[in-house]
């Protein structure tokens, strides 16, 4: 099965805090043809308390992890001088360009998908 999309960790986050869009979202995913990257990992699990991280721990387990090396680098590197994202955008969209998928995000600000087309905005929170 090929993965089909990288999930940013604004639809994580959203998830984790109730956002029913994203919960719902998620749940019609077939993680077998997700990911997430290490960027994601790392930034949800460093916000955790430790009573939930076990069980949040688990659930990031369910996706595939694409991880970064040289290669991812040096596209990210020039996708954030092309842009001027910051690096941990850089890498998102490296990566998701890399392995062909789409960046599932709600950032439409650093990733207008007018603009990219690579960029999947599954929902929209209204303030």
């Amino acid at each position: 099965m090929t993965i089909e999309r990288l999930i940013d960790s604004v639809i994580v986050i959203d998830h984790l805090n109730g956002v029913s869009q994203a919960t719902r979202f998620l749940l019609e995913l077939n993680p077998a043809q997700t990911a997430i990257s290490v960027i994601t990992r790392a930034e949800i699990l460093s916000g955790l308390d430790d009573e939930v991280r076990p069980d949040v721990r688990a659930f990031l387990d369910e996706y595939h992890l694409f991880i970064i090396d040289r290669s991812i680098a040096d596209l990210a590197a020039e996708l954030r001088r092309k842009f001027r994202w910051k690096l941990p955008d850089a890498f998102q969209a490296a990566l998701a360009e890399h392995h062909h998928v789409r960046l599932t995000t709600r950032n439409t600000k650093d990733f207008s998908p007018n603009k990219h087309k690579f960029v999947e905005v599954p929902y929209q929170i209204r303030s």
